[in-house]
């Protein structure tokens, strides 16, 4: 018999599901913040999705995740605001008003919208 390179034979497939977790939350300014100021808002000036006073800001899953700032129904640049999640007095929402530009006026809906994805991944090998 000649000489044969033997090998296995395994085939593999890997299926990856993105999910991803959205989570809003609500706010009505209460006085106006002046151009050129921060509006800084506390975890427990949120409302929920229920109506409900929110009681934490979520994580942001390093790598796999963002969130997005709404004033008046308009989605806001990314470099105005500063998010840090977490319970009351800990977590919050800051925008930097600009200076030079229109205020944020008394009785303006601000929206933050936070999504994480979480990714599941399953491997069936058949050999």
């Amino acid at each position: 018999m000649a000489l044969q390179l033997m090998k296995l034979l395994v085939t593999a497939t890997t299926t990856t599901t993105v999910g991803p977790t959205p989570e809003k939350f609500f706010h009505v300014t209460t006085v106006e913040t002046a151009a050129g100021s921060t509006l800084s808002i506390d975890t427990a000036d949120f409302f929920n999705d229920a109506g409900a006073i929110a009681t934490d800001l979520p994580a942001l899953a390093t790598d796999n995740s963002y969130f997005k700032v709404y004033i008046n129904g308009v989605l806001q640049m990314e470099g105005i605001s500063t998010y840090t999640p977490g319970a009351t007095t800990i977590g919050s929402l800051g925008i930097d008003v600009p200076a030079g530009g229109d205020p944020i006026l008394q009785g303006t809906p601000i929206v933050l919208e936070v999504v994480n994805y979480s990714p599941t991944s399953s491997t069936d090998v058949e050999t």
